[in-house]
């Protein structure tokens, strides 16, 4: 069983190691990297220019900035890295030949995954790590773990949606719908979803929501990210709107940690087993 287990674990490395390599001699985890770098460091210098000052002004404000900004780019960053990990090797007639190897399709599924995962969590942290840096060199130590919580929480989210895109890949049959999806998805979570839930709440004057609220946020990869922010040290709560009335007893970053990664595991197991099918 052991041999079997080990056997297994080299077959997804294998597949994974391809597609790791595939992107970096792409040069995209370098691209991705210098617009994360740049993003987070324009972010902390220019953050407060709408007051009328320049330079860093606080982990709070920076956070506060990285994370609205972070949810509209990293989750399509991760969408249009996926959409065609399994549909694109259809249409390109290099799926059979992959499957005529001794690999099955969860492993080839899973190895995929793994690889595109070990790309953009690499273009996440060299690029947010840069910006770190010239965070290091002006704000004290108890802001560093903030930073880093911050860093720890957009890598999950980067996880979340690629899940999301491989499962759309497993879906669809060409790179084209997969494509539409992938959009449809990024709108839906990141635009389209508060507005519906906020719509929601109003409406029923928070009789039918409101007790169910904290589950419906839940539902959302986003808002759970926006949680894992807000709700550390300091008041950056007082920043947000919707999901500033999270109760504080289940923003627990082991909480939400966990949810997060369910929503990584889900949509991974369901491309799967469609793509085993």
């Amino acid at each position: 069983m052991s041999a079997t287990h080990c056997t297994y674990r080299t077959q997804v490395a294998v597949i994974a190691g391809k597609e790791f390599h595939d992107r970096l001699r792409s040069r995209w985890v370098l691209a991705v990297s210098l617009v994360f770098a740049a993003f987070a460091v324009v972010t902390s210098y220019f953050g407060a220019a709408v007051q009328g000052v320049v330079g860093f002004q606080g982990i709070e404000p920076l956070i506060a900035s990285l994370v609205s900004l972070t949810i509209y780019l990293l989750p399509l960053i991760a969408l249009i890295l996926g959409f065609d990990a399994l549909v694109g090797e259809r249409e390109r007639g290099t799926l059979n030949l992959m499957l005529s190897y001794p690999i099955s399709r969860v492993q080839l599924v899973v190895g995929k995954y793994l690889g595109l995962a070990a790309a953009l969590t690499c273009a996440t942290l060299a690029g947010f790590g840069l910006a770190g840096v010239v965070i290091a060199l002006r704000a004290p130590s108890a802001d560093w773990y903030q930073y880093a919580g911050f860093v720890v929480s957009a890598v999950l989210l980067g996880w979340v949606f690629l899940s999301l895109a491989v499962s759309a890949s497993a879906f669809c049959h060409s790179r084209t719908s997969a494509s539409g999806v992938a959009v449809a998805l990024w709108f839906f979570f990141v635009l389209v979803y508060d507005l519906l839930l906020l719509g929601a709440l109003v409406l029923s004057g928070g009789a039918v929501v409101g007790p169910l609220f904290p589950a419906l946020l839940m539902l959302n990869p986003a808002d759970i990210f926006r949680i894992l922010n807000i709700f550390g040290p300091g008041d950056l709560h007082t920043m947000y709107g919707l999901v500033s009335v999270f109760p504080a007893a289940l923003a627990q970053p082991l909480v939400l940690g966990v949810a997060m990664l369910a929503w990584i595991a889900a949509p991974l197991g369901v491309a799967a087993w469609r793509f085993n099918r």
